[in-house]
């Protein structure tokens, strides 16, 4: 035990530095992914072909292919059509597109899953589809997604250690590089397991479920699961 304290000691500010890179990926990688979950899961939803087949095409091609090959896609090979971007850019480009497409199913879904019977009222209100979605049944659909996004969200926390693969110098890059110049691999790789574990269990889930109670509040609902 004190050798590994003086491990941290040691390589604690590497570690350090690049858990600050993961959160910076995993903040704007998750804004990013819950925008386009949004936007294309109502396009999903849309009786118009020319929004609902472009939506559906996203979603298919990311869902069904590798986050790693979109990676090295937007990071190696965009250059040769004369897209080329910085890597800390890549990374949470890959990232958050490639869980947008899984959240804008979640986005779908839980919109579905609003009772009928409240669509009804708002036609009965005579209100505009605008403003059923807005005022009526998205704010009913966000309390139905908000669990599944939260093990979303940690997913996405997860899927930023690939970013290390196109050398963004991020928690899992500094843990390779610490362990290819010490050879101590159950150091360096678990104490970035548990940096990672900590991040999800003390930071994204308790954030979310705070947000789900925030919102079950706001919606009038006191269910004590939530």
């Amino acid at each position: 035990m004190q050798e590994y304290f003086e491990y941290l000691q040691q390589y604690g500010p590497r570690f350090v530095d690049g858990t600050l890179v993961t959160i910076q990926q995993t903040v704007i990688a998750g804004i990013l992914a819950i925008a386009i979950s949004i936007v294309l899961g109502l396009m999903k939803l849309s009786t118009n072909k020319i929004m609902r087949w472009p939506a559906i095409a996203y979603i298919e091609f990311f869902r069904g292919t590798s986050l790693l090959v979109q990676l090295y896609w937007i990071f190696y090979v965009l250059p040769l059509f004369g897209v080329t971007l910085e890597k800390f850019t890549a990374g949470f480009l890959a990232v958050g597109l490639n869980l947008g497409a899984y959240g804008a199913e979640l986005v779908r879904g839980s919109i579905q899953s609003v009772a009928r019977g409240q669509y009804e009222a708002a036609l009965a209100l005579n209100m505009s589809p605008y403003k059923r979605m807005v005022r009526i049944i998205f704010p009913q659909a966000l309390l139905i997604m908000l669990p599944p996004w939260g093990n979303l969200l940690i997913e996405l926390l997860k899927g930023t250690a690939l970013v290390s693969l196109i050398s963004v110098t991020d928690l899992m890059f500094e843990a390779k590089q610490i362990n290819g110049s010490t050879f101590l691999s159950a150091e360096s790789f678990g104490t970035a397991l548990i940096i990672y574990y900590l991040m999800a269990r003390l930071v994204v889930s308790p954030s979310m479920r705070s947000f789900e109670k925030f919102w079950a509040r706001k919606m009038g609902r006191f269910d004590t699961h939530v």
